[in-house]
This record gives structure tokens, C-alpha cells and sequence, in this order.
């Protein structure tokens, strides 16, 4: 086991399959910045090892994921700089060469919704919700989604979660296709790893060609995150941003 980022990214590995689980609870999982470096670290070491044939991500009961640290956010948007460690592991995320599998129980906000689209096989619990109020923030979306969702889920039902910041439940999602399976709490984490031990068994190389043919070109991808990301540190620093985040976390208080 390792734990990186001051135990609140941790990582594990059960034979062939590498374990990322964001562990910090008293904050929903918010990520932080070096949450964000130790989860593109760790999927870049686990690609580069050719013991590892499959990355997972998990969160912690009730919460995969709140999205960004809206500290982090506001430090932006008071003059700091962009964040480098967001756009690397985004990267990292859309490029892996290895599968990726995710468990999402409870909130799955920003980050916590588009990190799934990456994700070869996505399981949910019931009482998930997936939602990207990127515009509510006065950003834009992030992660490849404004390539990636509406070429899912088409282009009315892609502005309602991406324009609107509509939350879409864990059985919506599955019709829809944005996630494969949804499965009680308490099997949650075992289906996903049954799931990976299975695909860690195929043939590497076949399985890999396979997944290439499937996913998106990558250089469109990659694009559309670095298009995303320009638009997106332009918006950190907006008025409508630094409204939205001042009254965010006055409601907080």
C-alpha cells in the first residue's frame, strides 16, 4: 500500500490491478492539487509497469467525489497561478494505455462525473448522482466532456447535464450509457474488482487494441481538453467565477 498526498490519495495494488482511491472524507473528497499530482503519478507508474493491466478508482463510502477544492479554485481566481497539476492528470487520464474501471458511490460532482468518461467500466450505487454545475460556477466543462458526452448521450441531453448542470441519477446514467453497471452499496467495490481481475486476465496486447479501437481518437481528445483548459483559466479569473465561488462558500459558512 501506498498513501501519497497526505493519505488522502492512497494507493494499493491486488495482483495485476492498481487501486486509486481518493481518501478524504471530512471534505467529501474535494481534490487538492496534490491530490491531482499523486493520481496522474500514479496512473503514469502504473502504465509504465508491465505487471499492472488495469487502474481502478474508488472514493470512500458516500462520496467518490465533491469535485475541485473550491480553496484551490478561489486561489486561482484571486491572481495564483492555473493549476498545472488539474491539466496533468486529465491528460494522464484520457492517454492511459492500461483499462480503467471506477466504483462511484454517493456524490459525483465535476471531476467526480467527468473522470467516468475515461473509464472503460463505470459501476454506481443507487443513491449516486452524477452532476457538472460547471456553468452554475461560471466555468466550463472539463475532462474532454463537451467532446465526450454529447457523443453519448446526444446533443439535448448533454446540454441539460453540461449547460443546465442537471444531475443525473445512477439508473439515468446506465440508459443513458455514461456508466455500465449499478449495484447495491455493500458489493459496490467487489463487483468492480471482480471486473477488473477479469479484464486483467485477457491478453494484454489484444485487449489493448481492442480498447483503441473503441475509445475516441485520442488526439481529438487531447485537444479538447487543452481547448477546455484555456477556456477554463480564463474563466477562474472572471467576475461571474469569483461571484459564484465567494457565494459558494459563504453558503458553507
Amino acid at each position: 500500500m501506498a498513501s501519497l498526498a497526505n493519505g488522502h490519495i492512497i494507493i494499493e495494488r491486488r495482483r495485476a490491478v492498481q487501486t486509486i482511491r481518493m481518501n478524504r472524507p471530512d471534505k467529501k473528497n474535494a481534490i487538492t492539487r496534490a491530490m491531482y499530482a499523486a493520481m496522474a503519478a500514479a496512473l503514469q507508474s502504473g502504465d509504465a509497469d508491465p505487471e499492472i493491466r488495469a487502474h481502478v478508482f474508488f472514493g470512500v463510502p458516500g462520496a467518490f467525489s465533491a469535485g475541485n477544492d473550491l480553496a484551490d479554485f478561489m486561489a486561482v481566481a484571486m491572481g495564483g497561478d492555473g493549476g498545472q497539476e488539474v491539466w496533468d492528470f486529465l491528460l494522464a487520464l484520457a492517454q492511459s494505455e492500461k483499462p480503467l474501471l471506477s466504483g462511484v458511490d454517493g456524490i459525483a460532482v465535476g471531476i467526480g462525473t467527468t473522470l467516468n468518461l475515461h473509464c472503460d467500466l463505470t459501476f454506481a450505487t443507487p443513491r449516486t448522482v452524477f452532476k457538472t454545475p460547471f456553468v452554475d460556477l461560471g466555468l466550463v466543462p472539463e475532462a474532454g466532456s463537451s467532446l465526450l458526452v454529447p457523443a453519448v448521450l446526444g446533443r439535448q441531453q448533454a446540454f441539460a447535464m453540461l449547460g443546465l448542470g442537471k444531475g443525473f441519477s445512477a439508473e439515468q446514467a446506465k440508459a443513458a450509457g455514461l456508466i455500465y453497471d449499478v449495484v447495491p452499496e455493500d458489493t459496490l467495490e467487489a463487483a468492480v474488482l471482480t471486473a477488473a481481475e477479469a479484464v486483467a486476465a485477457k491478453p494484454p496486447q489484444a485487449l489493448k487494441i481492442a480498447r483503441d479501437l473503441m475509445r475516441a481518437p485520442r488526439e481529438a481528445v487531447v485537444a479538447r481538453i487543452r481547448e477546455e483548459g484555456e477556456h477554463f483559466r480564463e474563466r477562474l479569473k472572471s467576475d461571474e467565477a469569483k461571484q459564484a465561488f465567494v457565494a459558494f462558500m459563504s453558503r458553507k459558512k
